[in-house]
């Protein structure tokens, strides 16, 4: 009897619905090294093909943010700190079970709160969550996000507990620009303000960042870039984290819009523009380990990095008992296996396509992706586009930017058109699977370009190619 064939989209299939939203960043470390290969979100690459959840149990904060304001019951906000229920952890534990069944890619578990995961009555929720799926799944990656202020005094119990993914939000590294991010913190009995406050939580943060970084885990940094606060003052930040050994650095933009409800959004503190970010990150460094993948999640978020399918998995549509696949689980990484080997081999065959234009300027692209690190989704249904710089001497990941999907049920929205050709802004191209005439011409008069010619390929293949293609008369006729 003939074995069938087994392919990534079939595996995927596994796992309803399908259609699995990736986008990625970065290369900022070797896709080979164990300790990040399946990570979405310290490896780029892995961000193509493996998805994680976010497990609400830590409810407690000892900080306040003036970017932050938690809530509850708010499926329709994409944002750190909000959720749709607070898991106890029994609860936690059967909603993992739950999505490992369903969800073959999923290859992380991860406490962001909705408050912080070693604040108070949050830490011990967290070290028993963290006890029980290590039990039951123990080929599933642990990783906590945190704002430092308790975390050195942890280090020795996450060490224990197998823990070596830390995320540390960390935005100033001098007292005078923190009091302007933080109002107060809660510590050893005491609430603190002002400058001592800022101070204070400084010293815990650099601190614990030390004590994990030198317990061997692998310490990101998020910093939320706030123009007019911390703009000019984030290279400073990664300097300081960088000497520090910190493994990846990821510079993400305030969210301040006033519905949300939190001091900045409702003081009219403006968000960096996608220019102001990129120029941060630029002034960080050219050889900094700089995260560019990043989403922002909820801290309920489950599924891909650009999808969130926390609704799928409420308390209320849980089973009471999960049946794991986990032949399914095996299958699935030995598909992604045989997907990164020939993706390896079109990145090579894209630098020969390259070598073609030499002589050529730099191209700004954007990529309609939805998974495997294809140019595999329709214009119509893309939320994110996923920008490149492409030259002779090679691609290079500038980011992800956020738009609302063109389709609304079938039919395409004059109004979600301006915010995506925002998102485009600087781009001479973007290559998609399939679009429709009226958009195709859209983009056309704002100068960009619409390619399907290139449909399923691979990002890096079909942005040489098409690269090449320009560039090559030019040569040829020089």
């Amino acid at each position: 009897m003939s074995r069938p064939v087994v392919t990534l989209a079939s595996i995927k299939r596994l796992s309803e619905p399908e259609r699995p939203k990736i986008k990625a960043s970065s290369s900022c470390a070797s896709a080979s090294d164990p300790r990040i290969a399946d990570h979405p979100c310290y490896s780029e690459e892995a961000h193509h093909y493996f998805a994680r959840m976010h497990v609400a149990v830590a409810p407690a904060c000892n900080i306040q943010c003036n970017y932050c304001n938690r809530k509850f019951d708010c499926a329709n906000e994409s944002r750190p700190g909000v959720v749709s229920e607070k898991l106890t952890v029994e609860e936690g534990l059967q909603k993992v079970l739950a999505v490992a069944a369903k969800v073959p890619q999923m290859s992380v578990v991860g406490i962001a709160g909705p408050g912080d995961s070693l604040a108070g009555a949050s830490a011990p929720k967290t070290f028993a969550l963290f006890k029980a799926v290590r039990a039951a799944l123990p080929d599933v990656k642990l990783c906590l996000s945190t704002n430092g202020l308790a975390l050195a005094e942890h280090v020795p119990q996450l060490q224990e507990l197998g823990i070596d993914h830390i995320t540390v939000t960390l935005n100033a590294v001098d007292a005078e620009v923190g009091e302007k991010i933080y109002p107060w913190i809660f510590w050893q009995g005491r609430r603190l303000t002002g400058r001592e406050a800022a101070q204070t939580l400084l010293e815990r943060q650099l601190l614990g960042i030390e004590k994990a970084v030198q317990a061997g885990m692998l310490v990101k940094i998020n910093s939320v870039l706030i123009p007019g606060i911390n703009d000019d003052h984030l290279p400073l930040v990664h300097k300081a984290v960088q000497e520090r050994g910190v493994f990846l650095h990821n510079i993400m933009p305030l969210i301040s819009n006033p519905e949300h409800g939190t001091v900045f959004g409702l003081a009219g503190q403006p968000a960096p523009t996608n220019a102001q970010l990129e120029s941060v990150q630029e002034a960080c460094g050219i050889d900094a380990k700089l995260m560019r993948h990043c989403r922002q999640c909820r801290a309920d978020a489950v599924g891909m990095l650009g999808e969130d399918r926390g609704q799928e998995f409420t308390s209320d549509k849980l089973p009471a008992q999960a049946q794991i696949n986990h032949e399914a689980r095996h299958l699935y990484r030995s598909v992604v296996a045989e997907e990164r080997a020939d993706r390896k081999a079109a990145a090579l065959r894209a630098d020969a396509a390259l070598a073609l234009a030499a002589h050529s300027p730099k191209r700004r692209v954007a990529v309609c992706t939805k998974g495997g690190g294809r140019i595999n989704e329709h214009f119509g249904h893309a939320r994110e586009f996923r920008l490149y710089d492409v030259d002779a001497t090679g691609l290079s990941f500038v980011g992800v930017r956020r738009a609302d999907n063109y389709c609304q049920g079938g039919w395409g929205e004059d109004d979600n058109m301006e915010a995506i050709l925002k998102a485009l802004e600087g781009c001479e191209a973007v290559l998609v699977s399939k679009i429709g005439r009226c958009p195709k011409d859209e983009l056309a008069k704002a100068g960009i370009d619409a390619v399907d010619g290139y449909a399923l390929s691979y990002i890096e293949e079909g942005l040489s190619n098409w690269y090449a293609g320009l560039a090559l008369p030019a040569r040829i006729s020089a």
